[in-house]
Parts: C-alpha cells; sequence; structure tokens
C-alpha cells in the first residue's frame, strides 16, 4: 500500500522549505537520499508509516547526520504533518545514541539512549522493527551510492545486520547480504 499522497506532498514540501534540496549528502541531497530510502522501503513492502518515516528520518539529524532540519520543539508540528506512528520512528531513529545502543540492540529488552535527553527507554516490539529496518534502508542507500563509504563500514554494517536480522523483513535481509 502506498503512502498517503497528501502527507507525502505535505512532507516533500517542509523538506523543501528546510532545503533538503540544497544539503549536500553522499549521492546528491539529502532530499534525493530521502527519496531513495523511502523508495528503498516501499520495495521491501514497508506499511505506509514506515514509509513516510523514511522520507523524514533526518528532521531532526541524526547521530550520523547531525544536520537538524527542524527543531525538536516542533515535533507536535511534524506530528501533526505526518501522523503521529511515523513521527514517532523518525524520533526514535533521530535520538538514538548509536555508541550507546547498538552494541545491544539485537536484545529485545536493550534499552535505547536517548542522544538528545541522555535517558534511556525501551521501544516495543513494533518500534524496534521499525528502526530496524528503517536503519537497514539508511544504511544500504548509503552503501550503494558510496563506494568509500562501503568499503569502510560495510563490514561492520553486515555484522550489525546480521545481528538483526530477526527484526529485517526478508527483503531487506536480502539486501544486507548481496550489498554489503
Amino acid at each position: 500500500m502506498p503512502v498517503s499522497p497528501s502527507a507525502a506532498d505535505r512532507a516533500l514540501e517542509l523538506l523543501h522549505e528546510r532545503h533538503a534540496d540544497d544539503i549536500p549528502h553522499p549521492g546528491g541531497t539529502l532530499l534525493a537520499h530521502l527519496r531513495r530510502v523511502q523508495a528503498r522501503l516501499a520495495s521491501w513492502n514497508a506499511r505506509p508509516a514506515l514509509q513516510l518515516a523514511g522520507l523524514c528520518h533526518a528532521f531532526y539529524g541524526t547521530d550520523g547526520f547531525p544536520t537538524a532540519l527542524l527543531p525538536l520543539e516542533r515535533r507536535e508540528e511534524v506530528a501533526a504533518l505526518i501522523g503521529t506512528e511515523a513521527e514517532a520512528v523518525v524520533y526514535l531513529y533521530a535520538s538514538c545514541d548509536r555508541k550507546a545502543t547498538y552494541p545491544l540492540l539485537h536484545r529485545a529488552d536493550a534499552p535505547f539512549q536517548d542522544r538528545f535527553t541522555g535517558r534511556a527507554s525501551h521501544p516495543g516490539p513494533q518500534l524496534r522493527r521499525d528502526f530496524a529496518e528503517l536503519s537497514a534502508a539508511n544504511e544500504l542507500d548509503l552503501a550503494h551510492v558510496d563506494a568509500e563509504f562501503r568499503d569502510a563500514y560495510g563490514r561492520e554494517l553486515f555484522a550489525l545486520f546480521s545481528r538483526l536480522k530477526d527484526s529485517l523483513s526478508a527483503e531487506a535481509w536480502s539486501e544486507c547480504r548481496v550489498l554489503l
């Protein structure tokens, strides 16, 4: 099922307003990357909220790409724009302190360390799966468009996604094995 055109269109409008199409990113611009992540999730048959989160995952910046398009004070506005479910995925992805979270991420009871607040949380199973799937889509896009990135981080990412394979769709895991 495709993403609701109105939500995706509104998100794209905000991304243009925030100049995501002018921000350099591997493979072109940040906006091009966000669209590719959304398309990859759609090709894996991700549900619409996750596809929308893929398009918007850089709104608050990330641990790997600190350029934020919006301050956290606008979370309610983003939720109204793309829905609370998609915004929750966007926030979890943006807030993840990767160094603290990734080593135990494969454990269902492992905490997520929030880099904004410093607090730990325990997202439910669906949100954890969404995080894993979005992470795979994001990193696979980078590996696809940037051979140097793939050479530098491919083994590490393959190890991470191998630990998370039970949280990934069959399509995502297959692409991890092929590309990484």
